[in-house]
């Protein structure tokens, strides 16, 4: 009867780190479907517009490696409890205050705490599922983070119909939220969501017993020393190159594509285009469901030389093509840039024989690769015009598209070759 009890408390946990993936996303990829009306809201120009998810991003560049040393002296429910605070504080402040300096602050608080909780799963889902389970719970865990990203956008689509839009209401949350929220900043209510969201999240924290967990050797921060010998190896700074400028491609695309489909083509940001961001990020989902079947069937370096060089075509497609065009093209570019991150991580990974702890640590500060590069996009089209700033993705690009020529990992995938499993080089 223990045992039964133990397993249902095991899944509970299981469940709760998978609603954290969803979460996590949830927040972090609807700045693309709010970009056209914060823009709007607050009369910015494409450069400022750049400004908002360099916020956002720039959090990961301060908050990741630290976050690894916080976790090992305040282990992990402590520092849920921080991580989710921070977005709680983030969103209500901004709800409360729907200013623009304040939105600025806002973004780089709730990023922290994003930033935080992306240190803190990982280890947590393994212990929580067991080290046998952990490759399938992975996968699920991503899935579910992919489902989140194809929501959010959906979900801002309701926020600015029925508050103080065509359908607003007078009852329930829409009319809660009718009454919390400026009419000409309907937007911001998703603000609100977030809060609630955030609330809900400590709660359910502070009421769950989290199991010990003893970080692997590639789990651990490393010390000053691991990260001194690791800044030696070329490699280490090329792979980080490969996370800055994959994320910066990710919300370059993904951040912009809206604004482009509405200035370009005349689509309406709050429906047509938010869709767009949402199939940008529900094909990625579908796209890395293929990319593990083709993991097992070729190299992975050949499969990042492919993918990247269609997710070129479709995105020169989104920004030359004509109208019709434009609005497939720019998803189906989720879909191709699905396996990249997985891959630039693996190859990575297996690029070095010890300090794998310090390196994902290096990895994860890549990210804020999503804050500058949406300057530069900015700041291009600002001076010229967007179309030619979003054309800096193709630079980003022919980035990731390199690393499957210089790349000589230590230990290759493997592929299913004749019936038999085969290393191959």
């Amino acid at each position: 009867m223990e045992n039964i009890k133990t397993s249902r408390r095991s899944y509970y946990k299981v469940g709760l780190v998978i609603l954290i993936f969803f979460v996590i996303s949830f927040f972090t990829n609807i700045l693309g479907a709010l970009n056209p009306s914060v823009s709007e809201s607050y009369n910015l120009t494409k450069t400022m517009a750049g400004f908002l998810p360099f916020s956002f991003f720039i959090a990961y560049g301060v908050m990741s490696i630290p976050s690894g040393f916080l976790v090992e002296k305040y282990k992990e429910k402590k520092m849920l409890l921080l991580a989710f605070l921070l977005s709680l504080i983030g969103a209500l402040v901004f709800a409360s205050f729907p200013a623009f300096r304040v939105y600025m602050i806002s973004l780089f608080t709730i990023g922290a705490g994003m930033a935080m909780l992306q240190v803190i799963i990982n280890p947590l889902l393994r212990v929580a599922g067991g080290e046998e389970n952990f490759a399938f719970f992975s996968v699920l865990a991503q899935l579910v983070f992919g489902s989140a990203s194809f929501v959010s956008p959906k979900m801002y689509s309701w926020v600015v119909l029925n508050v103080h839009g065509k359908n607003e209401g007078s009852g329930g949350l829409a009319g809660l939220l009718n009454s919390l929220t400026p009419s000409d900043l309907s937007w911001a209510a998703v603000y609100w969501i977030f809060a609630i969201i955030s609330l809900a999240m400590i709660l359910l924290i502070v009421m769950t017993r989290f199991p010990k967990v003893e970080l692997r050797e590639d789990e651990r921060v490393g010390t000053r020393a691991s990260y001194l010998d690791l800044f030696k190896n070329k490699f280490v700074i090329l792979f980080f190159l490969g996370i800055f400028a994959y994320v910066g491609t990710e919300q370059g695309v993904s951040y912009w594509m809206s604004r482009f489909l509405a200035d370009y083509h005349g689509y309406d940001y709050e429906t047509t285009g938010a869709n767009a961001v949402a199939n940008f990020w529900g094909l990625m989902t579908i796209g890395g469901i293929l990319g593990l079947v083709l993991l097992k069937l070729f190299d992975s370096k050949v499969i990042l030389r492919w993918f990247t060089f269609i997710s070129m075509i479709c995105l020169l497609l989104g920004l030359f093509g004509p109208r019709n065009i434009s609005l497939y093209a720019f998803p189906a570019v989720g879909f191709f840039m699905s396996v990249m991150y997985p891959i630039i991580i693996s190859l990575a990974l297996n690029s070095v024989d010890k300090h794998h702890g310090s390196f994902a640590g290096i990895l994860m500060t890549g990210i804020m690769g999503g804050a500058v590069v949406q300057l530069l996009i900015g700041g291009l089209a600002d001076l010229i015009s967007l179309k030619v700033g979003m054309m800096f993705n193709l630079v980003t690009m022919g980035y990731i598209f390199s690393i499957g020529i210089w790349a000589k990992p230590l230990i290759r995938n493997k592929v299913i070759t004749l019936g038999k499993k085969k290393s191959v080089a």
